[in-house]
């Protein structure tokens, strides 16, 4: 029982009505109905955490999620992230955040993990990080894939968001869970190309006309291909740790 979060997923389902949202989820039954399981999403939008929690229902569950700390640290976002008990992720110190999620899975819960770790521009399935096979592997959980197709037309990066009724369809679908095994780089490899063959087959029955931003590119869109991607993502990275450093420098 957890009445916060009972709460909030009312507001939000209540929200989903107000924007005309039309989900399409399969493969609910894949989440477990009980034990810890990483719950693996893919990244194409700001708002697809708040969809990825849906199949989760089916089981009556709720999902903890890992997010960066500096949700956590905003005055309005961060007193409901704390009461949904969520996991804070400071980027430049992950340990803690990572000892936290294992604990969590060690206790039966389900943990919400971005394994491309920053929204995908291209989107289409980035690299993936090691964590989410790392914490399968130490915490003996499977890894639950979930592929969100539709986010992006919401709210994505680079583009201005879309939150009112928009009746924007929004296809979801849950593999069935990888038993954790290691090395983790395979099981990494493994979880990825299964995330892979869930989005192409979401995106078969998804109208995506041409010239889009948020269709990729492959599909005819206008949004950049994944090694474009790639370099505007290592050129950001750059420049923000550039000004880090004039910061340093200047205090």
């Amino acid at each position: 029982m957890d009445p916060v979060y009972r709460t909030v997923i009312g507001i939000a389902r209540t929200v989903f009505a107000f924007e005309g949202l039309k989900f399409s989820v399969k493969g609910e039954q894949n989440i477990p109905a009980s034990g810890g399981a990483v719950i693996a999403i893919n990244h194409t939008g700001y708002m697809d955490f708040t969809y990825a929690g849906l199949p989760a229902r089916t089981p009556k569950r709720y999902i903890r999620f890992m997010a960066k700390k500096e949700v956590f640290d905003n005055k309005i976002s961060g007193p409901i992230m704390r009461a949904l008990k969520h996991i804070p992720v400071d980027r430049g110190a992950g340990a803690d955040s990572y000892k936290a999620a294992v604990d969590f899975l060690k206790r039966g819960e389900l943990v919400g993990v971005y394994p491309e770790a920053t929204i995908s521009r291209s989107f289409e399935i980035k690299e993936f990080k090691s964590g989410a096979a790392r914490m399968a592997i130490e915490a003996g959980v499977p890894i639950v894939p979930v592929v969100i197709w539709g986010a992006q037309r919401v709210w994505t990066k680079g583009y201005p968001k879309r939150l009112g009724r928009t009746n924007t369809p929004i296809s979801i679908a849950v593999g069935e869970p990888i038993a954790p095994f290691e090395p983790a780089s395979e099981l990494t490899a493994k979880l990825r190309s299964t995330m892979q063959e869930l989005l192409l087959d979401l995106q078969k029955d998804y109208d995506h006309p041409a010239g889009e931003y948020w269709v990729p590119a492959r599909l005819g869109g206008s949004a950049p291909t994944l090694e474009q991607a790639d370099k505007m993502d290592a050129d950001e990275a750059e420049a923000k740790a550039k000004a880090r450093e004039a910061r340093k420098s200047e205090g």
